[in-house]
């Protein structure tokens, strides 16, 4: 009756409001709230006090879907809080952002009522803080600890195009605009969305409303409980949530369709947009979701906790998930697959990303972290875990072993500087909103994920999993920390007798609590192992701070003699003496890369291990191979090893077939390119690299029947775009020929695309590179026509491969036309015109005079500032770009650079160091590539 009358008066509150102006609702800001004082109140801080404990929300949601008298989508909401009184206060802080309120009887923001015996002391005054967030509510008597109250509000939001909060998402199906309501409430935009206590200790039940157009579909984190029509709209009330974090709600109205299945009694449904939908593009994530809950129900030990797994592809969303506890919201590239039109990647990439926020539903949303200083155990997690739940669904790809590329290989680069951070934090230092949203970087994913899996390995599968299961049946629907985890490990690891040199605490507290990582040096000609921390650029030494490790790690190594496998040894300390590593043929250690180190030898023991790569490769196992070669390239940046050692390590590789040992060849000599592609050494570099990757392109042109056919094997497929990307770019006629070929083909006859779905990216951004404004116009038709989205971020990143600095400068424009490039991809795409050497000088420039609009108009949720520092400074490595670099950074000090102020000091140390690595290697660096070349 209550929750029906309360309906009854948004409705009629609604109306109002969407025809009377701004003026109706008060909106009270306070400006002053820290400018020139020191910071005294409780509202002038970031955190909330301890003093009060939400029990569950009650929140009618209304949005909008076509714009009022003034233009503006708008949202309108009313809601109430139940909590409790922990500590005597007379005093709520409540998060809220961007909301306007409507004022109650008595003149205020919000009403408060007692639940209990005790009257509730009336409200003195209500403000909105804005720089803190809050809504802050003085009160003229004391709350009584123990006692239950309600805290009512009415509010409007805006229903922005922002990808934060409740926002607005369109798109365009049978010549008809559509429009979204959704949301990403992670990290801090709950508060945008409605009042709420919006920190993840702050867990309570969710009775959700929403109301919307009769026609159109509302969904929630429960199931559907209840649906009222009328004659214009229609009302939805979902089953109250779990206990949960404000972080995991989701709320979305659309007119999409769904495909279900029951997986025991799950109801698992994918919903998208019509035609995708009725195009069979949600079958393989319906196929493999069902697959994936079943494996990590039997991983955890633990029932999924919900009646109900939706997901949701979105065609305007931030970041490529989002883990909202029984609705997980997805960029459609990363939610559909059409096997006509969608690569063999583009189907891992929904396996593993299903797999990684389904990982979630148990690892952050069943047991969450207390606050987001740690947030690095909640992604490295799922990260880990998404590989084993895709290599379940999808048992031939040996997914697993791609971590070693995608996450291990990768986090290192950024993990050897001086720069980088712990996987953890102290809480005190992670407070505002923006430090909040950089904690979601490369270390917190990929070294997270790295570390995890190194734990996983000296433990055993089986003692990890148990360790996990107990500490999830222990912290159900409540908030850890990370010792927490490693207390339930050490409780498994006494339980089945494994031998540990340390406690579970102690070992990876090294490797969470200090930054960067440990290069092992193992001496073969004495048995002599140390390790001292790894650093890019060796001088940049004294800009690390200092550790209460002293930068000693607890070591775990796995080791080969001459092929055959030994018995794994612990390093506790900077050296030790290990006899049975003395060897007169080949060393070779961390076996399958399960470790987070980098591994150097002596000289000797290199040479033998470059004699055997060139003799008998096979006998190194495959991840090994790509080790050996990130490690000597990263070796020999850090001036450990000779740079022309790292180059002949990639001279075996014209009999080298798998992709691994390819792909990680490729990735270190794109950093060669990007220090000399505007130099001498490139034409020398480019010769060198012809000839090393025609025998795997005539290799795959063989196995394909002159490219008619797919390659069996998953890495196969990808080692056969490497083939032809690579030999294209280095100027094989015989590649090029093809290329333009096939796209001319295509423009001929633009309904009848025959190039394959694994080679579109590769070829178009060949015979873009290749073209004149003819194919670049085409290749534009075909990208904003396109109906799959993988299509279109296939076309998307090859129209940056254009050589004609005007296409450039026109492309870089539309990232700011949200109708031609939609805002979630205008990163990406200048990311994408940076990596093209003729680009690259383009990019930067626009990015700093554009930086001001981009970051006050945008926001963090149209632009990842961290991802876009980064890739347009990824060539810089001359004095003048490092002044450049310190420019942007004195001229841009008021603007700030949020999420990106990390990844500009690191651009910042990486431009050094390369200026340094340049200096001292270019000359030589020639010399060799001309020698092997000839």
């Amino acid at each position: 009756m209550e929750k029906s009358r309360k309906v009854s008066k948004l409705c009629v509150l609604c109306i109002v409001l969407g025809v009377l102006s701004v003026a109706t609702v008060v909106t009270l800001w306070s400006i002053a709230a820290t400018q020139g004082r020191v910071v005294t109140e409780p509202w002038d801080k970031y955190r909330l006090p301890d003093t009060l404990k939400p029990d569950h929300y009650n929140l009618t949601l209304w949005p909008r879907l076509t714009a009022n008298a003034q233009g503006l989508y708008v949202f309108t909401g009313e809601s109430y809080v139940v909590f409790q009184c922990v500590k005597v206060t007379d005093l709520i802080l409540i998060h809220s952002n961007k909301l306007n309120y409507s004022t109650s009887e008595d003149g205020h923001l919000a009403k408060l009522t007692a639940l209990g015996s005790k009257p509730a002391p009336t409200i003195k005054n209500t403000w909105l803080q804005e720089t803190t967030q809050f809504l802050v509510i003085q009160l003229n008597g004391k709350l009584a600890v123990g006692e239950s109250y309600q805290l009512d509000t009415e509010f409007v939001g805006e229903l922005a195009d922002d990808l934060a909060g409740f926002y607005r998402s369109e798109y365009e199906e049978n010549g008809v605009k559509r429009v979204v309501a959704t949301s990403q409430m992670h990290p801090t935009n709950a508060r945008k969305t409605f009042p709420c206590f919006d920190e993840p200790a702050m867990k309570a039940v969710f009775h959700i409303t929403l109301v919307h157009p009769r026609g159109t579909v509302a969904l929630s984190n429960g199931k559907e409980q209840n649906v009222v029509k009328t004659e214009a709209i229609s009302q939805t009330r979902f089953e109250p949530t779990k206990t949960m974090s404000t972080y995991l709600l989701a709320l979305i109205v659309c007119d999409y369709s769904y495909v279900s299945s029951q997986e025991k009694d799950i109801l698992i449904r994918i919903w998208a947009r019509r035609k995708a939908i009725n195009e069979s593009h949600g079958d393989y994530a319906l196929n493999v979701t069902g697959q994936i809950l079943s494996f990590y129900e039997v991983y955890y030990n633990t029932s999924y906790p919900l009646a109900k797994s939706d997901q949701i592809a979105l065609p305007d969303f931030y970041f490529g998930a989002m883990e909202n506890w029984g609705l997980v919201t997805y960029r459609e590239t990363n939610l559909l697959y059409d096997p006509l039109i969608s690569s063999n990647s583009n189907k891992e990439r929904t396996a593993t990303i299903i797999a990684h926020e389904l990982a979630h539903m148990w690892f952050g949303n069943l047991v969450t972290l207390r606050w987001w200083n740690e947030v690095w155990l909640n992604e490295g997690f799922a990260t880990y875990v998404s590989y084993l739940g895709a290599d379940y669904a999808e048992p031939t790809w040996n997914v697993k072993d791609l971590i070693v590329l995608k996450d291990v290989h990768k986090v290192f680069a950024i993990d050897a500087l001086a720069s980088s951070h712990p996987l953890s934090s102290k809480e005190n230092e992670i407070i505002k909103p923006h430090q909040i949203s950089e904690q979601f970087d490369a270390i917190s994913y990929s070294k997270g994920a790295s570390v995890l899996r190194m734990l996983s390995d000296f433990l055993t599968e089986p003692v990890f999993v148990q360790g996990l299961s107990s500490y999830l049946h222990h912290f159900a629907y409540s908030n850890t920390v990370a010792t927490d985890l490693w207390n339930h490990l050490q409780l498994a690891v006494e339980a089945n007798g494994v031998t540990l040199p340390r406690t579970v605490d102690d070992i990876m507290n090294r490797w969470v609590l200090q930054r960067g990582f440990p290069v092992i040096t193992i001496d073969t000609a004495t048995g002599l192992v140390s390790q001292r921390h790894f650093l890019l650029d060796p001088d940049s030494v004294g800009n690390v701070p200092p550790s209460d490790f002293k930068y000693e790690w607890i070591v775990p190594i796995k080791w080969m003699d001459a092929g055959v496998v030994q018995k794994e040894i612990w390093l506790l300390e900077k050296e030790a003496f290990h006899p049975n590593l003395k060897s007169v043929q080949w060393v070779l250690a961390n076996l399958n890369v399960t470790g987070y180190y980098r591994v150097t030898y002596d000289l000797d023991n290199w040479e033998r291990l470059l004699m055997q790569l060139n003799t008998n490769h096979p006998i190194i196992p495959v991840m090994n191979r790509a080790q050996l070669v990130d490690d000597a390239f990263n070796l020999a940046r850090a001036k450990v090893i000779h740079t022309t050692l790292a180059l002949r390590t990639t001279k075996y590789l014209s009999k080298e077939r798998e992709y691994m040992p390819w792909e990680s060849a490729i990735d270190n000599l794109d950093y060669f390119y990007l220090m000399f592609d505007r130099t001498d050494v490139y034409d020398a570099m480019q010769g060198y690299v012809k000839n090393l990757v025609t025998p795997l392109f005539l290799h795959f042109k063989s196995m394909t029947s002159n490219w008619t056919e797919v390659p069996d094997g998953h890495t196969d497929q990808y080692n056969q775009v490497n083939a032809i990307r690579v030999a294209c770019s280095t100027g094989l006629e015989e590649c090029l020929n093809l290329t333009k070929g096939w796209y001319r083909q295509w423009m001929d006859k633009p309904g009848n695309n025959l190039i394959r779905p694994n080679l579109r990216t590769a070829v178009y951004c060949s015979a873009i590179a290749a073209g004149s404004a003819e194919e670049w116009d085409f290749g534009w038709s075909m990208f904003i026509n396109a109906t799959v989205a993988s299509e279109a971020d296939k076309l998307m990143s090859a129209l940056a491969c254009t050589k004609d600095p005007a296409l450039l400068k026109r492309y870089l424009e539309y990232t700011l036309d949200s109708d031609k490039i939609r805002k979630q991809d205008a990163t990406s795409v200048i990311v994408y015109i940076a990596s093209n050497r003729r680009g690259e000088k383009l990019a930067w420039e626009f990015v700093t005079e554009k930086w001001n609009y981009m970051f006050t108009q945008y926001g963090v949720g149209s632009f990842s500032f961290s991802k876009l520092i980064s890739g347009v400074t990824t060539r810089f490595s001359t004095k003048a770009e490092l002044d450049q670099l310190y420019t942007f950074k004195q001229d841009n000090a008021a603007i700030g650079f949020g999420s990106g102020t990390g990844a500009l000091e690191q651009a910042i140390e990486i431009t050094k160091a390369n200026i340094k690595w340049v200096k001292q290697n270019q000359n030589e660096v020639w010399d060799w590539f001309l020698s092997e070349a000839k």
